[in-house]
């Protein structure tokens, strides 16, 4: 499975589907969308009932990754098909009680697209699947670095090596394996002897899902839970050299979502903030204290810059946070197009 491309296996996945008492044939495969793509069009059926679903493939699926992948499905009209090498019984139940639809190689699935219903879940693989990778040192976690600081201010991909280090706080050779890795992903040319960053819509949905399988994972300082109540509204982020991020800067920018995590990123936890809110240490809070990576100021002061805010969104997942994530999307496409 390791060395399986995905055309591969969404064509392994799909010939399995006659045990699921359901056909799958493939109508068109890489659809383009209003700002991306599908892997394809898929129509499922059973005799004469038959519905196109929206399908992308991914290997490696996690909790973590969904809303992210959810996000480049959006655009087609047709509703989501999610094709994996393995979803786990957690993942499966995730999908479910979201109402998407996934086949995977190891025979779970979930379609409910009346008259057809199919649930199947606990079947395993053979082999324990990898994780998905991107392609490219870029999307390592140190790339994703230099990669958030160029989404960011596309400008800053023509400013030399040394100063786009200095900005996405990496190193100086890191910069050099980035920009070498982009050309080949289709994200970086020379125009004019000046170098333009392309695609990058694309870019930052790719970003968004390796950040939340990459490098969040390691940002995380602290989590902690308090039993006040909306004690994040009065909160002052600059008070506690804190930078507010996912739903609550969604919430004071967009008004479209009522928080319920809190996600702050700093050097350090401050004590003053633990002892002025009540918040005390829950490995299963919900405020989370994430480590800040960049070295530039946001466009709105107190605030995470908006790639960012758009990657947590994503990475909780659920319906409300994709809807303000789409808002926050918006207003970081409109600054790649000033």
């Amino acid at each position: 499975m390791d060395k399986i491309t995905e055309y591969e296996l969404l064509d392994a996945v799909l010939a399995l589907t006659p045990k699921l008492g359901v056909t799958a044939d493939i109508e068109q495969r890489e659809v383009k969308t209003a700002d991306g793509h599908v892997d394809a069009l898929v129509r499922i059926g059973r005799g004469r009932q038959a519905r196109v679903y929206a399908a992308e493939v991914k290997k490696g699926l996690r909790p973590a990754t969904l809303g992210a992948v959810l996000h480049q499905i959006e655009g087609t009209g047709k509703p989501a098909l999610l094709i994996t090498d393995y979803a786990t019984p957690p993942l499966a139940e995730k999908l479910k009680a979201r109402n998407i639809a996934f086949l995977d190689a190891a025979g779970n699935a979930y379609l409910n697209q009346p008259p057809i219903y199919v649930w199947i879940k606990g079947e395993r693989p053979e082999d324990k699947p990898p994780a998905d990778k991107v392609t490219g040192r870029a999307f390592q976690a140190s790339g994703l670095k230099v990669l958030f600081a160029l989404l960011c201010h596309p400008e800053w991909v023509a400013e030399p090596y040394r100063e786009i280090a200095r900005l996405a706080g990496v190193a100086h050779g890191t910069v050099g394996w980035v920009m070498a890795d982009l050309p080949k992903l289709g994200f970086l040319a020379e125009i004019n002897g000046e170098r333009r960053l392309l695609q990058p819509e694309l870019l930052l949905k790719r970003w968004a899902e390796a950040y939340a399988r990459t490098l969040r994972p390691k940002l995380v300082i602290d989590r902690l839970r308090t039993d006040e109540q909306r004690w994040w509204a009065k909160l002052k982020p600059e008070k506690y050299k804190l930078e507010i991020g996912a739903e609550v800067a969604a919430e004071r920018l967009t008004k479209v979502l009522r928080p319920e995590t809190v996600t702050l990123y700093g050097k350090k936890t401050n004590p003053r903030l633990l002892i002025d809110y009540k918040l005390r240490r829950d490995p299963n809070g919900p405020v989370e204290i994430l480590q800040r990576f960049w070295n530039f100021q946001a466009p709105a002061k107190g605030f995470t810059p908006y790639p960012l805010i758009y990657a947590d969104l994503l990475n909780i997942g659920d319906a409300r946070c994709l809807e303000a994530a789409n808002v926050i999307y918006e207003r970081v496409v409109d600054g790649f197009k000033r």
